[in-house]
């Protein structure tokens, strides 16, 4: 009897060559979530370049949790795990309100610790809840992500120093909109392999094309190692803050709400429906992998949905093959001069590309929330007001000025908020009361895939 696709093991070459096309599916991804912190709270290049390759080699470390498993840990699917944007805005928030900044990352990783921790001992509870986390939500909440990244990336084109004269000159906002312009070209005219890494390609080109203006910086390159490894807690022992804890807690909510999503659709791409069982697994994977992170100064992890999209392109099913993929990766980590490579591009260059790479989040937000039933008034109020609540720190940075610090890591971040106000929202108008009735409302969770796979396991 021949083994699912899923279970295949490919020639050597194929492997290695389509593994490497995950990572360059998802690089830009993993790199810029500390891109963003880091900058945030000041790092050196060379710090920036440790972070950034921490990433990495974490990422690779939770992908081969996820595909090869181990014990009740692990999907056993081709799954790609990286650093989520979830997670970005409320540790930039974090940064914000931590005094020495030298802090920010110690209680952003004691955070994520403990938010993984209990998302472990929740996988199995939250793969049977998973229906009070409809489109509605999941839909507002990825539409939030990417909104509340896109200023970072408007702000990226402008230059980098905000303090600087030219800051938000022609100069750097002609080399953010000819990235922009560059990746949309590739995005439109190829296809395949290049159409999938449009993102990192229009960066290179974007950075060739600022070497004339001067604003290239190749030193982090000179003065990386070829050969270093992500020493644990190089930035510090971790530090517990409770609200810093609530707030990431939240983003593991919402990190696992996507990534049950995401096994779902991956589930019947490679025609292996994802059970109750499949998902705990694979949340155990997400959630594992992000309370180990820290230890070696990454961020929390979660299923890429760009990589679903390549598995279904390709049709190649393979777990091994993503499995290779992560070995990249943890290579990738090992190697400080890999890792600075993204030093090297200037800010106004990856602002064009955050454009496309921010506002394809939102994108897929909106996608979702087109299957949740706006047609429904009941849906509506429910997108309408979380939106709005997650907004509020976007539009009005000091709203909530007036309120203890510790409780503005929380509501400063318009995820967080957004996600409560959606769930909260959700059980009101579709879960209690008159709510329930059918003709007025969509059904809890609109995922027929996750329907049949537990009603036949």
């Amino acid at each position: 009897m021949s083994a699912h696709p899923v279970d295949e093991k490919l020639p050597a070459l194929k492997m290695a060559t389509t593994g490497l096309q995950h990572v360059a599916a998802m690089y830009a991804g993993v790199v810029a979530p500390p891109l963003i912190v880091g900058a945030a709270i000041g790092l050196s290049a060379t710090d920036l370049t440790f972070l950034t390759g921490a990433c990495l080699f974490t990422a690779g470390l939770a992908t081969f949790l996820q595909t090869l498993g181990v014990w009740k840990i692990g999907a056993r699917l081709p799954f790609v795990n990286g650093v989520t944007f979830a997670g970005v805005a409320p540790m930039t928030a974090v940064v914000a309100s931590t005094k020495d900044k030298t802090d920010a990352l110690p209680v952003i990783f004691g955070a994520v610790i403990v938010a993984g921790l209990l998302g472990f001992v929740a996988a199995p509870f939250f793969s049977k809840a998973v229906s009070f986390f409809p489109p509605v939500v999941t839909g507002t909440v990825i539409t939030l992500i990417g909104v509340s990244l896109l200023p970072v990336a408007f702000g990226w084109a402008q230059g980098p120093n905000p303090g600087a004269r030219d800051y938000g000159s022609a100069k750097y906002l002609t080399l953010a909109a000819v990235t922009l312009l560059l990746v949309l070209l590739l995005r439109r005219f190829t296809r395949g392999f290049v159409k999938q890494i449009a993102v990192l390609l229009g960066m290179v080109a974007g950075t060739l094309v600022a070497i004339p203006f001067g604003v290239t910086d190749f030193g982090p390159m000179a003065d990386a190692d070829v050969i270093g490894f992500p020493t644990p807690f190089h930035f510090g022992v971790p530090q517990f803050h409770l609200a810093a804890i609530l707030s990431l807690c939240v983003v593991m909510v919402v990190s696992m709400t996507e990534s049950t999503a995401d096994m779902l659709a991956l589930g019947e791409i490679v025609e292996r429906p994802a059970d109750e069982r499949t998902i705990a697994a694979g949340l155990r994977a997400d959630t594992l992998g992000s309370a180990l992170s820290p230890l070696f100064n990454g961020f929390m992890c979660s299923a890429f949905a760009q990589n679903i999209g390549l598995v279904a392109m390709t049709r190649i099913r393979s777990r091994y093959v993503v499995a290779t993929g992560g070995g990249f990766l943890v290579l990738m980590g090992l190697c400080p001069m890999a890792a600075s490579l993204i030093a090297v591009v200037p800010r106004p260059v990856l602002g064009g590309a955050g454009v496309v790479l921010f506002g394809s989040v939102a994108a897929s937000g909106i996608q979702t929330l087109v299957k949740a039933g706006l047609d429904k008034d009941n849906n509506v109020l429910i997108v309408a007001v979380s939106l709005a609540v997650g907004i509020i720190p976007i539009t009005a940075p000091e709203f909530y000025h007036a309120f203890p610090e510790t409780a503005r890591i929380v509501l400063d971040s318009g995820i967080s908020t957004g996600c409560v106000a959606a769930v909260v929202l959700n059980l009101v108008f579709n879960h209690l009361g008159n709510g329930r009735d059918a003709q007025e409302v969509t059904h809890p969770m609109e995922a027929p895939a996750m329907v049949h796979a537990v009603s036949h396991e």
